[in-house]
């Protein structure tokens, strides 16, 4: 199996649909696990957290349950040709990361490859993070999130992090 994260800042490209399906066809040798990004649904969880305080669990589970929109959306983009991971019922059931800001989808899609025994993460991103970067130091820039290096510490799962905003031109 293959986890594909496909980063939230990705779905305002006109070209996501044909080219996350074009993309899915290359990796049709395996079972492709889509993870969707939080994007704009998970920025407007953080700023209901900054105007209510609502908490880290509340806004935890709220940001959770706002992934169900860009899920249907992914699903609605490439049809049958990969299954996406409902990240609500995900966490529920594998309820080891911390319900904190210092989780995105990043490491959801990390811990579903480590679940699911994936050979590969990919992380489908509107940037480029150099090859060979340490995954820590990827956390300090803001290129992953912060427990992304936990997450994948000692795993030996290949991790792919791919500029899609570029590859959709």
């Amino acid at each position: 199996m293959i986890v594909v994260k496909v980063g939230g800042s990705l779905y305002d490209h006109p070209g996501l649909g044909p080219g996350l399906r074009a993309y899915l066809a290359e990796l049709a040798t395996e079972p492709v696990l889509l993870v969707p990004g939080g994007g704009d649904f998970g920025d407007a969880v953080r700023r209901l957290d900054a105007v209510h305080r609502l908490g880290e669990e509340a806004a935890h589970r709220l940001a959770l349950r706002s992934l169900a929109a860009p899920a249907a959306f992914l699903e609605h983009l490439v049809g049958n040709q990969a299954a996406v991971l409902d990240a609500d019922d995900f966490c529920r059931r594998d309820d080891t990361l911390p319900h904190s800001w210092a989780v995105t989808t990043d490491s959801i899609a990390a811990r579903a490859a480590v679940v699911h025994r994936a050979a590969r993460l990919v992380l489908l991103k509107s940037i480029d993070i150099p090859p060979g970067t340490p995954w820590r130091e990827a956390a300090e820039c803001g290129w992953v999130d912060q427990h992304f290096p936990h997450v994948v510490a000692g795993r030996s799962i290949l991790i792919e992090p791919v500029n899609f905003r570029r590859r959709l031109g």
